[in-house]
């Protein structure tokens, strides 16, 4: 013991305390999936507080010279036999209470107990020091040492730190209403019981505004269900902005609904207000569901979560190489899903997993912070096959089941999550989101770090070719822009079971008017065929700018494929805004072919004898926000890397502008909705000025990227430091943190789009890709004369497709089946099994490959 109080004595002062904003990585490996829960346990380094596996903590010796590690192992407990249990061994299920998975009150969330063992290692030879030795050690040593084990254990690791600012979506926040809320004395009091709505007589889903005390019914929910609106009216009649639904209050609290805010919101003063109205909150007791209690149940009624999930089925586990789950880090299924597809393309597989020995050697020191180190790492992870193990058996005191579970100990991506994440206002909570828009999210984080050498996402990058006809001068105009994505429309109009969509909307209203529960939902049947015919046809353009006609006129805008890509991938547009633009999903089924052949749909480019309509645009207007869209027009200069990224060059369409201003918004923010959705359509503005309504400059004049500011704003003008730190700590410098926000008008998300878009501008600046300088990122950054886009036959086959369940992107569930070796498979988070019905009518983004004669 002797020998290693000398080493202790020769390391102490490279051992740390870990100091408030220290990075502490005691629950992941940096460079694998190995957890203090894995064999071998977690060290994590006492200086860095890097935490590394034991196939790789020798590595990080060797590179750092650090030779003390803390040693964390944990070993899982038998569970305890819950008091209410039945007797069949397994614990009651909780029903939940929030749209939420992997968190308290949602779905499927287990609570484990270990027994932990914490020691100092000390390399080469790894000696161990045990809180018992070190009572025998010099008091320099033992002060010194265990301090910093203290100090280790009882920080915030850097996941728990994540979670703790982060939430699931169902968090409510508080009206502005609430605090200064007028309430009318009119001598309005509602009885504790027998409510009905003061329009229709309905006695159920009723709201009772909190400035009159007035009841109606709620709104009629998107399966016909609900109520008939006359809430909503009165505040459109009225202005008063908060109702309570009556059944739901308890002395907990009640649902509470802003209309002027449309959302679920939190009343602090919610018993004085019901008190106005004589509602003793402390003596109420519920009586109807909760709205997210009504969203599950009809979630559940509409059938996709067991569809889509196969639950009918015993389903036969499936392990090994390619067949690993990931873990639920709460609502992550999205990444899930998206991240199991990717690296079933032979493009991410070679680019990440193939090269991971290089990718390692060569991963900064803080290899928590490097894109490509954690994307090889996840890759690695996924198709290995070290992760692809069943799941501990419960334990002691429980029965097997008769039906395998499936589950897997699977790999948690929380640095992955927490690093692509970052900055990002969506993907950085752990709230649910859209599928499609994290993909395209990691897509331009690939184009970013990958601004040289291999890309991976080029496997999926297509030009699409638009041809403008002026119906007046007959003259042609032609654009290309560069995609990544096909976005499948959706003609409802076109279902085939037409006559059943009709009786199932008799049977709807008859149940209404009697007061029935609502009947079973009927899905709509769309052909494949009607929505490839409606993506096709040729869309009319009522307000277009002729330049050869120099006046407003007519034209017709045809959309077609100037490039097919290596795989396909194609999004149908469940997700779309009703008359009152309140968004809602279509409840569809479509036949989507194992094969496809998109060959009808190549542009041919300027036919012999067309005339060109004359070129008097204004100057091209770069896209940074949005670089996966664009129009090909201008090729840019020596400075400008535009084109590599892809960003390139849209000029802002005067018709979509026109047309969201006639909705009553400010022009500025029409005009920055149209931009940043890089002229993609009204629906992709619309979405983006939806998304954008609380932006504090949402009506601000709007300022061009790596252009001077605002009027009345100076060259000098301060930023955030906030922005500037989060910046910074991405491998930045402070000038270059400072130049990309002053470009982006002070937006954090625009100003780290902003900076990787503008390396080469950036002269004499060493920029990281995840740390690295810019002398040492792969070869040269010569952008190429045009977007690098891979063009073949347009023949091609079904190999994955992503499903949601429920009746918004930002809720509900994501599965997805991968075809592997001729055999569907579903990866529906940790379990991943054999698919025996997949539910391909029911997809949201479908992955085709090409096929090769």
């Amino acid at each position: 013991m002797a020998e290693v109080s000398e080493v202790l004595m020769s390391v102490l002062s490279t051992i740390r305390v870990p100091r408030p904003g220290d990075r502490v990585h005691k629950d992941e490996c940096a460079l694998s999936f190995s957890s203090p829960e894995s064999e071998g346990g977690l060290y994590v380094c006492m200086n860095s507080f890097l935490g590394f596996g034991s196939q790789y903590v020798d590595r990080h010796h060797t590179r750092s010279g650090q030779r003390a590690y803390l040693h964390i192992s944990r070993t899982r407990k038998a569970p305890k036999e819950d008091e209410e249990n039945s007797g069949s061994g397994d614990p009651p299920k909780k029903k939940p209470t929030r749209l939420a998975i992997g968190i308290e009150g949602g779905f499927n969330v287990e609570q484990e107990q270990y027994e932990e063992e914490v020691k100092v290692v000390l390399f080469p030879d790894r000696q161990e020091v045990t809180s018992d030795d070190l009572a025998t050690m010099p008091d320099l040593v033992r002060e010194r040492v265990s301090l910093a084990m203290a100090g280790l254990m009882s920080a915030d690791s850097v996941s728990h730190a994540l979670q703790v600012q982060q939430w699931d979506g169902e968090v409510r926040a508080e009206s502005r209403h609430a605090i200064e809320l007028k309430q009318l004395d009119n001598g309005t009091k509602i009885p504790p019981s027998g409510w009905r709505c003061e329009v229709c007589d309905l006695q159920e889903n009723l709201w009772m505004n909190l400035s009159d005390g007035r009841v109606f019914c709620g709104r009629r929910y998107f399966d016909g269900s609900g109520g008939n609106n006359h809430a909503l009216l009165h505040f459109q009649q009225t202005g008063h902005p908060l109702a309570v639904k009556l059944g739901t209050i308890t002395p907990d609290g009640a649902d509470v609904y802003s209309y002027d805010e449309d959302d679920m919101v939190l009343d602090p003063k919610l018993p004085e207000h019901l008190s106005h109205f004589g509602i003793d909150m402390m003596t109420m007791e519920k009586t109807e569901r909760t709205m997210t209690e009504l969203e599950i149940a009809v979630n559940q009624r509409v059938g996709e979560w067991e569809v889509i999930q196969e639950s009918g089925a015993t389903l036969r586990p499936l392990s090994g190489p390619g067949l690993t789950g990931m873990k639920n880090l709460g609502n992550s299924c999205y990444l899930n899903s998206v991240m199991q597809v990717l690296f079933t393309v032979p493009d991410f597989q070679s680019k990440y997993v193939s090269n991971i020995d290089k990718i390692f050697g060569e991963a900064p020191s803080d290899p928590t912070q490097d894109f490509k180190t954690q994307v090889a790492k996840l890759g690695y992870g996924l198709l290995s096959g070290e992760y692809s193990k069943p799941a501990p058996d419960p334990g002691e005191g429980s029965e097997p089941s008769s039906e395998p579970r499936g589950d897997q100990v699977g790999i948690a991506a929380r640095m992955f999550k927490a690093l692509v994440g970052r900055g990002h206002s969506e993907f950085s909570t752990n709230r649910q989101q859209d599928a499609q828009e994290f993909l395209l999210h990691f897509i331009n984080m690939v184009e970013r770090n990958c601004r040289s050498g291999v890309n991976p996402s080029e496997a999926f990058r297509f030009l699409v070719e638009e041809r403008i006809v002026c119906q007046q001068s007959q003259k042609a105009k032609y654009t290309q822009r560069v995609d990544y994505i096909l976005q499948l429309p959706v003609p409802m109009d076109q279902a085939t079971n037409t006559e059943e969509l009709q009786e199932a909307e008799r049977r709807r209203e008859e149940a209404d008017s009697s007061g029935a529960p609502p009947p079973a939902l009927v899905r709509a049947c769309i052909p494949f065929t009607a929505c490839m015919a409606a993506l096709s046809e040729p869309e009319t353009l009522t307000d277009f700018w002729s330049s050869a006609a120099q006046a407003k006129t007519t034209a017709t805008k045809t959309t077609r494929f100037a490039s097919f890509p290596d795989h396909m991938v194609i999004q149908v547009k469940k997700f779309t805004f009703g008359q009152d633009w309140v968004p809602k999903k279509l409840d569809v089924s479509i036949d989507v072919p194992d094969t496809l052949d998109l060959t009808a749909l190549r542009g041919t480019g300027q036919q012999p004898g067309e005339e060109l309509l004359p070129e008097v645009a204004p100057p091209p207007l770069m896209t940074p926000d949005v670089e996966v869209k664009g129009i090909l027009g201008s090729h840019g200069n020596e400075e400008d890397d535009s084109l590599y990224s892809p960003l390139l060059s849209p000029v802002l369409d005067d018709s979509t502008v026109s047309q969201l201003c006639e909705m009553g918004f400010p022009l500025e923010a029409c005009r920055k909705a149209v931009y940043y959705t890089g002229n993609t359509g009204i629906d992709a503005a619309m979405n983006w000025v939806m998304g954008h309504m609380d932006d504090p400059d949402f009506s601000a004049p709007m300022v061009l990227p790596g252009t001077s500011s605002a009027p009345g704003t100076t060259p000098t003008e301060s930023v955030s430091e906030e922005h500037l730190a989060t910046i910074v700590s991405m491998g930045f410098s402070r000038d270059q943190a400072t130049r990309a926000l002053r470009a982006t008008s002070n937006v954090l998300e625009r100003a780290v789009d902003w900076i990787f878009s503008h390396l080469d501008d950036l002269e004499s600046m060493e920029v990281s890709e995840g740390g690295r300088s810019a002398a040492e990122s792969e070869g040269s950054r010569e952008p190429p004369p045009g977007p690098k886009v891979r063009d073949g036959p347009g023949k091609y086959e079904l190999f994955a497709f992503i499903s949601h369940m429920g009746t918004s992107t930002m809720c509900g569930h994501y599965v997805c089946h991968i075809k592997k070796d001729q055999q569907w498979v579903i990866f529906n988070d940790q379990k991943v099994c054999a698919s025996e019905k997949p539910p391909k009518d029911l997809g949201y983004l479908y992955f085709y490959r090409r096929v090769t004669e």
